[in-house]
């Protein structure tokens, strides 16, 4: 009886033992979260927040997935191939949500607050110092690019010519990549375009173009934003609150060492280093040059801009169905990261 009593004793711990360590093993599963990336530079903060563990503090396992751009983002967010992706302020987008694909915007990926215009009006060189161009005026007539119709390049340059008394009929609006602009402008097949960097100061360095002279265009545009999509927004929302407060500490950081519209801020040099390493940036003194884009430390999106793109969309006949800009945003997940992490303190 002894010896059945200790062997039923030493079965039963163990028993206990492995009932008592499974779960505590479950929990230590991170949770796969995968990310649409396109290797741009706004695209750090997903860096930021792998590199320094966020992710991993947060018990997930993050696989960026790599994509030639953001739109082509959308379908995949809205099938869960992707949960967490890049877009625009974009016809697309808002004709994607009003067919009832599940995608939000949840954040701030790429805006331009004062003194952050990383996605400028440059010009032909030549013009401006033959005085062919000095105000927004002088636009007319002029074969201006920008990325594409329903995009927030397009809208950029509305506001543009706006501030010259100008439409889009007075000027030849033409459509392009950003690297093809650069080439553009170098042959003199354009006067202008609407383009980000670090296409801008390749241009502006090679002394093909300049940054149009006067006020800053479109100050505070939401130009990118990130997207969750429809299983982060649903089923899994503790997952994606979870990103959410990675995302927002990582992008507190990025700012810290953008803080003055330059790559000078505290911290800077490792994030530039960590931007061409993940970019293929290989140009050190572009970074000198180069304007980064904002990205709000709290997530924050920028509202009044969505309308504003919207109706531009709407204007163009760009629009497919009634859409509004709060029927293509969740800040839910921002907000409550704030909550947990407490306001922004910069360094």
């Amino acid at each position: 009886m002894r010896r059945v009593t200790r062997k039923t004793i030493a079965a039963a711990a163990c028993g206990a033992l492995f009932a008592f360590a499974g779960p505590v093993q479950a929990q230590q599963q991170p949770d796969v979260v995968k990310v649409g990336v396109n290797k741009v530079i706004s695209d750090v903060v997903f860096y930021i927040a792998r590199d320094r563990g966020f992710f991993a503090d947060e018990n997930l396992k993050v696989e960026l997935i790599p994509f030639d751009s953001g739109p082509r983002m959308i379908a995949p967010l809205g099938a869960g191939q992707i949960d967490v992706g890049a877009g625009a302020s974009s016809a697309g987008l808002y004709n994607a949500v009003s067919r009832g694909i599940g995608v939000k915007i949840v954040a701030d990926k790429g805006s331009s607050p004062d003194g952050y215009d990383y996605m400028p009006l440059i010009v032909r060189k030549d013009l401006i110092d033959t005085g062919r161009v000095k105000t927004f005026a002088d636009l007319k007539g002029l074969k201006l690019a920008a990325a594409g119709p329903g995009s927030a390049t397009n809208s950029k340059l509305n506001v543009a010519l706006e501030m010259g008394g100008l439409s889009g009929k007075d000027a030849d609006v033409v459509n392009m990549s950003y690297p093809q602009q650069v080439v553009a402008l170098t042959s003199k097949a354009i006067d202008g375009s609407i383009t980000t960097e670090p296409s801008a100061s390749q241009a502006v360095n090679s002394g093909v173009a300049v940054r149009m002279p006067g006020a800053q265009v479109y100050p505070g545009q939401q130009v990118a934003a990130l997207l969750y999509g429809n299983d982060l927004l649903t089923k899994r929302r503790d997952i994606g609150q979870r990103f959410m407060n990675a995302y927002v500490k990582a992008a507190r950081i990025y700012t810290d060492a953008t803080r003055s519209g330059r790559f000078n801020g505290p911290g800077a040099e490792e994030i530039v280093t960590l931007i061409m390493k993940d970019t293929g940036i290989a140009d050190r003194k572009l970074f000198d040059s180069m304007v980064p884009n904002g990205i709000s430390p709290d997530g924050k999106v920028n509202m009044k801009s969505l309308d504003e793109d919207l109706k531009y969309f709407q204007s163009q006949g760009q629009i497919e169905k009634p859409v509004t800009s709060s029927d293509v945003v969740d800040l839910s997940f921002a907000e409550n990261a704030v909550k947990k992490l407490g306001p922004y303190k910069p360094r």
